[in-house]
């Protein structure tokens, strides 16, 4: 299968650059793929999962969103975060949900509902990619 470039960056630095035969992302508008000589577009990413085949196999990752940018067989992503499946720190990410999850439920008028409301989606998505009940 032919392949094309890619490369995955974050404010943290390249998470993955290298030859790819298939992208899978989230973005506005649902899931969506591209291939080798994919018409050129961009469009913003959302909360969700990054799926990248390889010629040496499939890598997975959970990101927050960000902008995905596909032109002549090169196809950038631009991520807020980007985590390999491998990588997530399960407990970080419970204790993450469990802190998100108490602040939702404070009454307290200081506490920044859509703050935490944004950490309990990452918090659950993390969990979700590494598919953790």
């Amino acid at each position: 299968m032919p392949t094309f470039k890619l490369e995955i960056t974050t404010p943290d630095g390249v998470v993955f650059k290298g030859d790819v035969e298939h992208v899978r992302a989230s973005g506005m508008m649902g899931s969506f793929g591209v291939l080798y000589s994919h018409t050129p577009f961009i469009t913003p990413l959302t909360l969700g999962k990054i799926e990248i085949r390889t010629p040496d196999g499939e890598r997975i990752y959970a990101t927050s969103g960000g902008l995905a940018d596909v032109r002549a067989n090169t196809y950038l992503i631009l991520a807020e975060t980007a985590e390999e499946v491998g990588d997530i720190d399960i407990e970080r990410a419970k204790e993450a949900l469990e802190r998100a999850r108490k602040r939702l439920h404070d009454p307290s008028e200081t506490i920044d509902h859509a703050r935490a409301r944004a950490a309990f989606m990452r918090a659950t998505n993390r969990l979700k990619i590494a598919k953790v009940p």
